[in-house]
């Protein structure tokens, strides 16, 4: 047997997961292209923020402002936001901000709420001694700020727009509806209205909402993207941080300063970053999830597009915390769901999808289409018995360590 070693358990103590494959089998590992670059130095973190783009330094921007709000994004994002939040906030005081000014606010959108833990692994354990953490709820407390051009209502976290201080910490990964994560998304959908975020992802025109989802690294003709970036600019965000993660989700550049420039050169970086050649006609793919294993569906992009016809896709997804609450695409019960339902379809080319987790969640097979094609496992012994049923000899294999945040040139799909 041959062993790979892939990530695992972003937020549970990031360790590898070894997995074996026979020797006759002919195995593509798959990284990104910026899988091994090293992480940022404190000092590269320092600089970063110290400098912001198309804007005074935030020591200087921030002198007179009366409220602050910081937006951060949740778990089913890989951002090390704690060792960003130090260097902010060393900028803030340098400004004679005082800590009874500042508050956080967890830019999750429709997303199940965090609790303590959640908040300590993403902000550290200073920022609860200091400042108040909150959750946005995006069923009250939201006001209208204004139309896009395509007539999307931008309802807002009422908090928020009290604040006259607005700074967001994300990070920029590829995203199936909004071509990339980052820049305006902290504010759309981060923290508006549940009604605001269900017109976001809505179809446009005809068709279903399964038609509209553009594709991992698609932005062209994206509108989603300029409804995000219209909301950024209503509400008036000051400042965003963007970060670029490795192959283990650490941060390997910074991007921060005013959101559309910054956006634009996060986005020229990550273009180059995350690109993934696409390993065509495979018998059987691998797809492992680790910066979004809780939003596992989000790694079978590249994958489905890596197999052949009869081929097998194995999606490893690893998430002890299980997937992610969606009020708006997640299931609540055997026959009920949220308003935009996400089922992702096996393609009829695909023999069988195999979803396996060590964690069992059978409640996240909802993710998936309703088809005897689709195996739930947690062992990885059955896996290739499985799997040895159709190829005992050799197989041609792929291996996409981050399937989550890897996207292949659209010519190539």
């Amino acid at each position: 047997m041959s062993v790979i070693s892939l990530p695992q358990l972003a937020w549970h103590g990031a360790k590898e997961l070894k997995i074996s494959l026979p020797v006759g089998w002919r195995v593509e590992i798959c990284n990104m292209a910026g899988y091994n670059r090293p992480p940022l130095t404190p000092a590269s973190i320092k600089k970063a923020v110290g400098n912001p783009i198309d804007m005074a330094p935030l020591r200087e921007y921030a002198r007179g402002k009366k409220e602050v709000v910081i937006l951060f994004d949740d778990m089913t994002r890989v951002t090390r936001a704690a060792l960003i939040i130090p260097h902010i906030l060393t900028e803030l005081a340098a400004a004679g901000i005082k800590d009874r000014q500042v508050r956080f606010i967890a830019a999750i959108g429709c997303h199940g709420a965090l609790d303590r833990m959640d908040f300590v692994k993403k902000l550290g354990d200073d920022v609860f001694k200091r400042f108040p953490v909150y959750n946005h709820n995006p069923f009250d407390n939201c006001v209208y700020v204004g139309t896009t051009s395509s007539g999307t209502k931008i309802n807002i976290n009422a908090e928020v727009m009290q604040c006259d201080l607005k700074i967001g910490i994300g990070s920029i990964v590829p995203h199936e509806m909004a071509g990339f994560s980052g820049g305006g998304k902290i504010v759309l959908p981060g923290v508006a209205a549940y009604e605001t975020v269900i017109a976001l992802h809505s179809p446009r025109g005809k068709g279903s909402f399964s038609d509209t989802v553009s594709g991992m690294g698609a932005l062209e003709h994206n509108p989603r993207r300029k409804d995000i970036d219209e909301a950024a600019d209503m509400v008036g965000l000051d400042i965003i941080v963007d970060a670029l993660v490795n192959t283990w989700g650490e941060t390997v550049a910074l991007f921060a300063g005013t959101p559309l420039p910054t956006y634009a050169a996060a986005l020229e970086a990550a273009q180059n970053h995350y690109l993934t050649p696409l390993a065509r006609e495979n018998d059987i793919v691998i797809a492992n999830t680790f910066a979004k294993a809780n939003e596992a569906v989000s790694g079978l992009s590249v994958a489905l597009a890596s197999v052949r016809d009869g081929g097998n896709v194995v999606l490893i997804a690893n998430a002890p915390e299980g997937q992610a609450t969606h009020y708006l695409m997640g299931p609540f019960g055997n026959n009920i769901a949220g308003k935009l339902q996400l089922q992702k379809k096996v393609p009829p080319h695909v023999k069988r999808l195999i979803f396996f987790n060590e964690y069992p969640d059978l409640a996240a097979r909802r993710y998936l289409e309703d088809t005897d094609r689709v195996i739930m496992l947690d062992d990885w012994a059955e896996v290739l018995k499985l799997l040895k049923q159709d190829y005992s000899k050799q197989a041609k294999v792929a291996v996409y360590p981050n399937a989550d945040i890897q996207y292949c040139p659209a010519d190539s799909l």
